[in-house]
């Protein structure tokens, strides 16, 4: 690096030297290309302004007017102008580092809140997911038992259905039985009413009174049935 430097002000000096002797109209280019090798080497200003020094100290004895001077300071603006361009350009690219640095941080900021904001909605899913799980399994459960409660219900409505029917018969058949037995003594006591009516008239009588109360014996026995079977109705007999 020093080597480098050294070089470089060797050069600087010769390129004011010959900008300087060739006046106001001097080209400024070599000056220029001066600067590009010192931004090349990572130089400063100020490391520019210590070489310029150096070499209007090794022109010293060129240096007469105050034109000299001016024109001096004319070739290390444009020497330096490489320098302070990368500057800007570094302090450019600072700024747009800077705030594309902020807007990834806000950037980060908004996907951690995203990030936050999709893990609860993984949990509330997942919550949901459960919870509906769990009401389907409810309700099938449900469902089940309501089945088993029907068909335990259809059997034993079959088995009510039996045994009413059962017991209507069972009725039935007691009322046939106990009607036909009560026809029966009723023809008996009409066939013997036939034989005695010329006969013996009391006898008659006492006939027709026994005979009148197995009627009503048996209108009784039809309005217990009737009780029994759940019929409304007043079975009436007149005895006269």
């Amino acid at each position: 690096m020093k080597h480098k430097l050294t070089a470089l002000s060797r050069r600087y000096v010769k390129a004011l030297r010959k900008h300087l002797l060739q006046g106001p109209r001097a080209s400024l280019q070599p000056a220029h290309d001066l600067g590009c090798q010192a931004a090349a080497l990572d130089l400063e200003t100020l490391d520019v302004a210590r070489i310029h020094d150096g070499a209007l100290a090794a022109l010293e004895g060129s240096r007469s007017t105050d034109g000299f001077i001016k024109q001096a300071e004319i070739f290390f603006d444009e020497a330096i102008t490489p320098i302070e361009e990368t500057h800007r350009a570094a302090l450019q690219a600072n700024v747009r580092l800077s705030r594309l640095s902020q807007t990834l941080d806000r950037r980060t900021v908004d996907l951690a809140a995203s990030h936050r904001s999709l893990k609860r909605g993984i949990v509330q899913r997942k919550t949901v997911e459960q919870a509906l799980k769990k009401s389907g399994e409810h309700s099938r459960k449900i469902l089940k038992e309501s089945r088993r409660l029907q068909k335990h219900l259809q059997r034993l409505t079959h088995q009510i259905l039996s045994a009413q029917e059962g017991k209507r018969k069972k009725i039935s058949r007691e009322l046939h039985d106990e009607v036909a037995q009560t026809l029966l003594g009723i023809n008996v006591r009409l066939l013997t009413l036939k034989k005695g009516a010329a006969v013996n008239a009391h006898g008659l009588k006492k006939e027709i009174v026994s005979t009148q109360r197995l009627v009503d014996n048996s209108v009784k026995s039809i309005k217990r049935f009737a009780r029994e079977f759940g019929i409304h109705q007043d079975v009436t007999w007149d005895a006269n």
